[in-house]
């Protein structure tokens, strides 16, 4: 068993003239005990609560993934072929992308004024 000491205060909030809507509150500390492992974790707390508990920080963990990819200007079969095979508490490396396959891709879930726009942009650099 060990000691875990967590933090957190409210941050100050204002408008949008600089006004102070909101003071900030704390920080605050806390120190509770937990499991020195993940084994004993599940000892003091339960498998369900447990897993619940990481699988709810790897949400968040590839919900930040999948946003920081999107503003990359990734799509979505991108993101699933990159994220898809990740392993909870791995870090996730670039995938390989396939550039044809990722263009497939894009042209799949691309709506119909946009694939006639690529299939245009293709045949002018084909006759080029």
């Amino acid at each position: 068993m060990e000691k875990l000491i967590v933090e957190a205060k409210v941050p100050e909030k204002k408008d949008n003239s600089g006004k102070v809507t909101r003071k900030q509150f704390g920080p605050v500390q806390i120190t509770v005990q937990t499991g020195s492992t993940a084994a004993e974790s599940i000892q003091m707390f339960g498998d369900k609560a447990v897993k619940s508990n990481a699988d709810a920080n790897w949400v968040v963990t590839l919900q930040s993934n999948i946003r920081s990819r999107l503003i990359k200007g990734e799509n979505a079969a991108q993101i699933q072929a990159t994220l898809g095979t990740a392993k909870m508490g791995v870090a996730v490396k670039g995938a390989k992308v396939d550039p044809v396959q990722a263009y497939l891709a894009l042209f799949a879930s691309a709506s119909p004024e946009k694939q006639k726009e690529m299939l245009r942009e293709l045949q002018t650099k084909a006759t080029k």
